[in-house]
């Protein structure tokens, strides 16, 4: 078993003949393998993203941990599948935290390692203990987990509160406009989507068909905090300005931010000038509006004279989605595009869509540039991987899902894990709430092969297929990517195996040695 001293041995090593690099996950909400110019979209040209992949490591078998939002940033955080706690799939905008103080994560192990740490950008992993004071100081937050400044949006861009909080206080709030959120019950006179459509800048379906906030209307209902409410077309230069001034701050300390950008998560409405530019509708227009920002923050680091003491792992949270609860025309203006590249359905989806996803580490001079690997790498391993690089310390309870990718990650190997979990749950829709969240699906990578557990009947949500099928799925992923041919019955030994090495890794509890 690897001790917490072992395990900072190396990285201490390092740290003690190299200074400690600048850390930066860049986190996007919904983006595609396919969404890429660098990953062959023909149809989308990103060429902020491309230049950090010409400049760095592009991994082809990158992973989110989950299909999902908030199971993803829960394990990318803390180093746990988040199938093993209770309560993590996604939130409402008032939901408690997940992370609780005292819970060993990624920023808390840097911060012990010298860093300062920060967030910038989207959540959506709870907040406070139960009903939240938005008036009042928030917590815990992330501040309470690691963070020692966030500046952060409570949940999604489709859910209210539609306000920033900094820290622990909601930002610009007027006292005497107090903000009340409500998931379950209309409260207040504000307009609601249901009762006033033409108020609307586009349609949406009775989920996201509540509260108008600048001319959209969100998930759940709330009043007040006026001043306090976001516009969305500003709200990217806004995160952008704040996540460049928390680099500034730093004065040669070595920091670690987590940016956590909204795009192309709906609502889709970018600043003006990417409207119309990309020929896809908003959900190509938004994918540009991401690249002119990672082009941005490089920018900035290279202004600073800090670019190449930086490391940036650029990323996204789960597979794409076209139509996710807007009448944005995403679904009609979509043509050749192909979101998920090669692969099947996107977002929710136990399929390869849904969690094989656009990963790059760029650190000029350190991590392998031009490099295309073939490593099997999860999120869920940064924790391990940065304290190996920094000499940071982790306790052997903690991540206890977390691989050493460190070498991979530099771009140094194209081994990387044996296996990867994959999971979703089945969204269940309640017609005019918030879609539930049912069942929780399975499947397990391992090399070329891959598993899904038999669950269900086939399913659905918002037009992307979930995967499940009532009797075990295995399929060859290098020569099947899009998961088309069925090869359980034919290979019953090796489905046996694999559903087996499943069962153990869920009973065992953790899966790191």
């Amino acid at each position: 078993m690897a001790s917490a001293a072992t395990l900072a041995a190396p990285g201490a090593a390092f740290a003690a003949t190299v200074r400690k690099p600048n850390i930066i996950i860049l986190y996007a909400d919904d983006l595609g393998y396919g969404d890429l110019s660098c990953y062959g979209s023909k149809t989308i040209h990103t060429p902020n993203i491309d230049r950090l992949a010409a400049r760095g490591t592009r991994f082809v078998n990158g992973h989110s941990p989950s299909a999902t939002c908030t199971p993803s940033r829960y394990a990318l955080l803390t180093g746990d599948y988040a199938w093993r706690a209770d309560g993590v799939q996604i939130l409402p905008g008032d939901a408690p935290a997940l992370i609780r103080p005292g819970k060993f994560t990624l920023p808390t192990m840097l911060r012990n390692a010298g860093y300062t740490t920060g967030l910038v950008g989207k959540w959506h992993l709870g907040l406070g203990s139960g009903k939240v004071d938005w008036n009042g100081d928030i917590a815990p937050g992330p501040v309470d987990i690691g963070f020692d400044y966030g500046l952060f949006m409570p949940a999604t861009l489709d859910r209210v509160p539609t306000v920033l909080i900094e820290n622990r206080r909601v930002l610009n709030l007027d006292p005497a406009d107090p903000i009340e959120v409500n998931y379950h019950d209309k409260i207040g006179d504000e307009p609601t989507g249901f009762d006033h459509p033409e108020m609307l800048k586009f349609g949406a379906d009775p989920e996201h068909s509540n509260t108008i906030v600048n001319g959209i209307s969100r998930i759940g209902y709330m009043t007040g905090g006026k001043k306090a409410r976001w516009t969305d077309e500003e709200l990217s230069d806004v995160l952008l300005g704040k996540a460049v001034d928390f680099i500034g701050r730093q004065k040669g300390k070595p920091f670690f931010l987590y940016y956590a950008v909204n795009e192309p998560h709906v609502p889709r409405a970018p600043h003006p000038r990417f409207v119309g530019k990309s020929g896809l509708g908003s959900r190509g227009d938004s994918i540009l509006q991401l690249d002119w920002t990672v082009g941005e923050l490089m920018r900035q680091l290279e202004k600073l004279g800090i670019a190449d003491d930086t490391l940036v792992v650029f990323s996204s949270d789960n597979g794409p989605i076209l139509f996710d609860g807007y009448q944005d025309k995403a679904v009609e203006l979509a043509g050749k595009h192909r979101p998920a590249g090669p692969f099947s359905s996107g977002k929710y989806s136990i399929y390869e869509g849904g969690t094989r996803v656009p990963m790059i580490a760029c650190w000029p001079g350190k991590v392998r540039a031009g490099k295309v690997s073939t490593a099997i790498i999860d999120h869920v391993d940064l924790l391990i991987s940065l304290a190996k690089l920094v000499g940071g310390s982790v306790p052997h309870d903690a991540a206890v899902d977390s691989f050493d990718m460190l070498a991979p990650l530099l771009g140094e190997t194209d081994h990387g894990r044996d296996y990867v979990i994959e999971d979703t749950k089945l969204m269940v829709t309640t017609g005019t709430k918030v879609a539930g969240s049912g069942a929780r699906i399975f499947a397990i990578r391992a090399g070329d092969w891959k598993l899904i557990r038999a669950s269900v009947e086939p399913h659905e949500f918002h037009g992307n297929a979930i995967g499940t099928l009532p009797v075990h799925q295995l399929y060859n992923v290098a020569r099947d990517p899009g998961e088309k041919v069925n090869l359980a019955e034919k290979n019953p030994a090796r489905t046996a195996r694999m559903a087996a090495w499943l069962d153990k890794i869920q009973r065992d509890g953790r899966s790191r040695p």
